[in-house]
Order: structure tokens, then sequence, then C-alpha cells
């Protein structure tokens, strides 16, 4: 078991809850038409808290786009994440010193992002190590492979965080590679290796801390597979019992990584039914007045013009005429609106 202060264990607890809640609540107004389809986090919180929390906040988190317990821990504001799920961009602007980017929605991308970042960075003689997530799906992609071969060639201090929840959207892992495991693609490359319960956030951040303390001493990157299972939909557009049963679904639920530390934690008496009822009133409140500031904020962002003036040098006749349409409550093109 890790060293872990008390009430940083309580804040890894919380930060799980809250991105659990935050998803429940981002649901319904997904399904009400307030904002665009997200990804959920539930189920995976653990291999998220687990890892991330052995980071420093001067390293950098670079995320795919399910990373909501991950960006919790790392300070980012629900009301943030609110405004970029409604279609605003200005909901991942960056503050000039963050080391926290904005979820990437390509498939594997973010991996040669956090390469890209620390190997310029060893360039100008500054000591940063990155910490980057993705899914079993994105184990197929070029960049996964393209990432960890430079990262090691070239002595690139990141920690590749694989959360396994079994399933690229539809396709089972199964279906994806014939490998026993996805933790020893690392071997071909050079690089450490190493599979862990994604449901428990101690195995979780053991491998995390050793991983993060190997690219900080050594500059030598680690890809930790945290076996894990996506309890609800890959994104709000997916239907999952088109692809796996719910006996399956009932088999993970048992592993429920929420209540598998909340009852660790109320076996060591640093949490008790009091407290958690006053912590879950206090996750709703926060993420109420979350909504209710992004609604006021989406007031200040009618004007369409910054969409169109970074397509051409000059304004176009035609991106004249669709900015001046959609200004005036119109759809851009020439179809009929509604």
């Amino acid at each position: 078991m890790p060293e872990i202060p008390d009430d940083l264990l309580v804040r890894g607890y919380r930060t799980m809850v809250k991105a659990r809640r935050f998803d429940q609540r981002r649901l319904k107004l997904q399904r009400s038409g307030r904002i665009g389809t997200f990804a959920p986090v539930n189920g995976q919180e653990a291999a998220q808290v687990g890892t991330i929390s052995a980071l420093d906040e001067t390293d950098w988190f670079v995320p795919s786009y399910r990373e909501t317990a991950a960006h919790f821990w790392r300070g980012t504001d629900p009301k943030d994440i609110l405004l970029y799920d409604a279609g605003y961009n200005e909901g991942g602007a960056l503050a000039e010193d963050s080391r926290t980017l904005p979820l990437a929605v390509p498939v594997g991308t973010q991996m040669l992002h956090a390469v890209g970042i620390v190997h310029a960075a060893r360039l100008l003689g500054e000591e940063e190590i990155a910490m980057t997530y993705f899914g079993d799906g994105a184990t197929s992609q070029g960049d996964f492979h393209e990432a960890m071969n430079f990262a090691s060639v070239f002595d690139c201090p990141v920690v590749f965080v694989c959360q396994n929840n079994q399933y690229a959207i539809s396709v089972p892992r199964s279906r994806q590679t014939r490998s026993e495991t996805l933790a020893q693609k690392a071997i071909a490359y050079g690089v450490t290796g190493i599979q862990v319960d994604g449901n428990d956030i101690f195995a979780c951040h053991v491998a995390a801390r050793e991983a993060v303390d190997r690219a900080r001493n050594e500059s030598r990157p680690t890809l930790i597979e945290c076996v894990t299972y996506r309890l609800e939909m890959h994104t709000t557009a997916d239907d999952p019992s088109r692809y796996r049963d719910e006996e399956e679904v009932a088999k993970w639920r048992q592993r429920d990584p929420i209540e598998r530390f909340g009852k660790w934690l109320m076996a060591r008496g640093l949490v008790d039914d009091k407290g958690i009822e006053r912590m879950e009133e206090e996750i709703t409140d926060e993420i109420q007045a979350a909504w209710k500031a992004t609604e006021a904020r989406i007031e200040t962002l009618k004007d369409v013009g910054p969409m169109f003036d970074h397509v051409f040098a000059e304004l176009t006749p035609e991106l004249a005429r669709q900015r001046a349409r959609m200004q005036d409550g119109h759809s851009p093109g020439g179809w009929k609106d509604g």
C-alpha cells in the first residue's frame, strides 16, 4: 500500500464521485438538447484519479476525450467542460501557464502531442514530463506505435496510460489484437510496460508513481495498462445494448471502483454515511452552479463572427454572406432553417 495522506485519499474519493455525478447531470442536459454529445467516464474513475494523482502540477496532462475525473483532479472548472460540450471552443481555452491540455477527439493524436511536448522541452534544456491517456482502441492506431517508438528512441519522459475498458466503441478487446495483454506491446519498443487492476485506485497510483519517477529520474517512458470497464455508452450517441449484454455489465458493476474505494475508506473511519451525504449535496450544488454560470456565459458568446475570421486572410463574398446570415439567426447555407 502506498503512503498517502488521509486528506488526499478523501479528495480522491470526492473527485471520483464528482466525475460520476457530473456525467449524470450532463446526460440529462444532452438528452434535453442543451449540450452536445460527450464521453462518460462511469467505471473508469479509479484508473484516472489513481494515475493523475502521481503527477505534479508542473507536469503535462495530455488527455483524450474521456478524462473528466483526471481533469477535476487537475482543477479544471466544470463550467469550462460544459461550455465546450455546448459547442463553444472557449471552454477549451488554456491559461498561459497551464500544463493541462484540452480534450482531444481524434483517436490517438494526443499521444504524439505528449511526446512532442517533452521532446521539445529536452531540446530547450527543460526538465518536464508528461502523462497521456487513451483507450484500448487507440493501441490499434499508428499514432500509438509512432509515439511509443519515438519516446523510446529519443528518451522522452512520457507516462502512457491505457484505459483498457474492453471496447473500442463496439469492437471488443478480442477483435482488436491477439496480444495477450496490451502492456506487452511496450516490449517491442524497449519500454517498461505494466498491467494493473484499473478499478483499484491504489494499484493504479503505485504503477503511476513508479512510472513518474522513471520519467523524472531516468527520462524513460512507461506504458501502463489499466484493466477496467466502461459502464455506460461510448458516447451519448452510442447504444451499447447492441453489442454487449447486461449480464456482462452487471458483472463489472460488482467491481464498481467508487463503491470499492468508498467501502475501504469507511472501514478505516475516513468517511461515514453522513459525511458522504454532505459531500453529495455539495457536489450537486457545485454542478448546478456550474451549469448556471455556463448558461450566462453562452449569452455573452452570441457573436458568430470569430468562426469566419480565420478561414482566409481576406473574407470571401460567400463567407461574408454566411456570416451575415448567421448573425441574423439563420443557418449558414441556403437550406431551409429548422
